[in-house]
């Protein structure tokens, strides 16, 4: 069993101050594996204080200078990338295959962001006078528990490019995959004080981020609820946000789309992740005249997903992250049965075989209704509802019948008119004709789904405040 009892403070790996011990379970095997001391609201002024220190030096440093770090981020997190696989598979239950590849991922964000940086006009004239874009000041990330190396990286690599420093709260169910991230910060040798990054509840450290005078903005992704309490509290400091929330995505199938390839897809965009995905294309929105063939193309594709020990090379399908989160899944596929949806395969109960972790059956429902709970709800497990409809305007209206904008999907064989209802779909992204990947592209939502965006120079620009300087060549005479 391991134990993680550091935080790190101003360059430096350090006890905390809150003595509470939070334990780690392997969801693959539902038994403890290890355990976390978590900060507390002394520590996150202690690591708000570094940063706060740090900035006015940090904030004046050049793009070659940031860039330089940029690229020893990329170097240290790589070279930790087979560990940071493990701790996912482990910690997580990610599949090894894809688990690999995020970690990897994970590493490249930092030379995506150091082009995005140096690609960037930090001062423009507009008009008469000149716009510099200076950096925002403390910033405050807060992290979830899926993919949450990968989401610190994107945060913490955005900041550092526009000057920022930062104190990191990320989930405290990641903490082995944090603890990897940290020492490998560490080993990037940046300025003391820069990042700061402190394992602790939400309601505590979460809440002396989102409170604190001297931070700045808050950078968060999480659930909805969650996110709306982050702006309530930082209103009374003027903080900037940006909030990537959650999502209950429509993927639009048009009556011309080949059917073959893009029902299997539709099932992958639903289950990535283990299901545990703000952009899953949870909502599958196909023509009624075809629905028999719908029901069979995603009965065969779901019932052909590998569901298992994440350390199988063959399974792309693990376990729900806690037996918390497993009854949420459980409770909201019986809540589909209940309300007349048609079970097409999965169900409750956990697959045949795997009753010691937190396993999922792959479950797909036909016959969904868009005033359903499971067609309104994020579920937030590998559960797909099958909705018809009879034209393509009904579809673009009930794709987006929902307080949430996150994704979308859209396949047909007339480019012309996937791009077409596209353009329709209230969404901050549109995926047409498959899963498409794009890191310089902005991401983030529409309505409930969130604030701000996040990628590229959209998302550098939410670091940034413009300070316009009038006259900077009027002379007195």
């Amino acid at each position: 069993m391991y134990s993680i009892d550091h935080i790190y403070i101003n360059g430096q790996f350090v006890t905390p101050h809150g003595n509470e011990i939070f334990a780690l379970v392997n969801p693959s095997t539902g038994q403890l594996a290890g355990q976390v001391r978590l900060g507390d609201a002394e520590d996150a002024r202690r690591a708000i204080a570094a940063a706060k220190a740090a900035f006015p030096a940090f904030s004046r440093t050049s793009k070659a200078e940031r860039g330089g770090m940029l690229q020893r981020l990329h170097d240290a997190v790589l070279a930790r990338a087979d560990d940071a696989a493990s701790a996912l598979v482990e910690e997580y239950g990610g599949p090894l295959n894809t688990s690999i590849s995020r970690s990897r991922y994970t590493a490249n964000m930092f030379l995506d962001v150091k082009r995005v940086m140096e690609e960037h006009a930090f001062v423009k004239t507009v008009n008469k006078s000149k716009v510099k874009l200076e950096p925002v000041g403390v910033v405050g990330i807060i992290t979830p528990w899926n993919s949450s190396a990968w989401f610190i990286a994107n945060k913490v690599a955005t900041a550092i490019a526009a000057g920022c420093t930062v104190v990191v709260k990320p989930s405290e169910l990641s903490a082995r995959q944090n603890q990897i991230l940290a020492e490998a910060f560490h080993a990037a040798a940046l300025p003391p004080g820069v990042v700061n990054i402190v394992n602790g509840r939400g309601d505590v450290v979460g809440e002396e981020f989102s409170t604190h005078p001297d931070i700045t903005k808050i950078s968060f992704t999480g659930s909805t609820p969650v996110g709306k309490q982050i702006a309530r509290l930082g209103v009374d400091t003027m903080k900037r946000v940006t909030l990537e929330l959650g999502g209950k995505s429509a993927n639009v199938i048009l009556d011309d789309a080949d059917f073959a390839k893009a029902i299997p897809m539709a099932i992958q965009a639903c289950f990535m992740n283990n299901g545990q995905a703000c952009i899953a294309g949870t909502r599958l929105l196909v023509p009624a005249h075809r629905l028999e063939e719908v029901k069979a193309l995603a009965k065969a594709a779901a019932e052909a997903v590998v569901v298992g020990d994440p350390h199988d090379a063959a399974v792309s399908l693990g376990p729900i992250v806690t037996q918390k989160q497993y009854e949420r899944v459980q409770r909201y596929i019986a809540i589909g049965i209940e309300e007349g949806a048609q079970l097409l395969t999965g169900g409750l109960g956990k697959p045949h075989g795997l009753d010691a972790g937190y396993f999922v059956k792959p479950t797909v429902f036909a016959g969904v209704t868009p005033a359903m709970t499971i067609a309104k709800e994020e579920i937030f497990g590998p559960v797909l509802s099958i909705l018809t409809y009879a034209t393509e305007e009904e579809a673009i209206t009930i794709a987006n019948d929902t307080p949430y904008g996150l994704q979308a999907y859209v396949s047909s064989s007339d480019l012309a008119r996937a791009n077409r209802v596209a353009d329709r779909l209230v969404a901050g992204r549109v995926h047409i004709n498959g899963i498409h990947d794009d890191l310089i592209a902005p991401f983030g939502g529409f309505k409930q789904s969130g604030i701000g965006r996040e990628f590229g120079p959209y998302g550098l620009d939410a670091y940034l405040e413009p300070k316009a300087i009038l006259g900077e060549r009027a002379q007195y005479r």
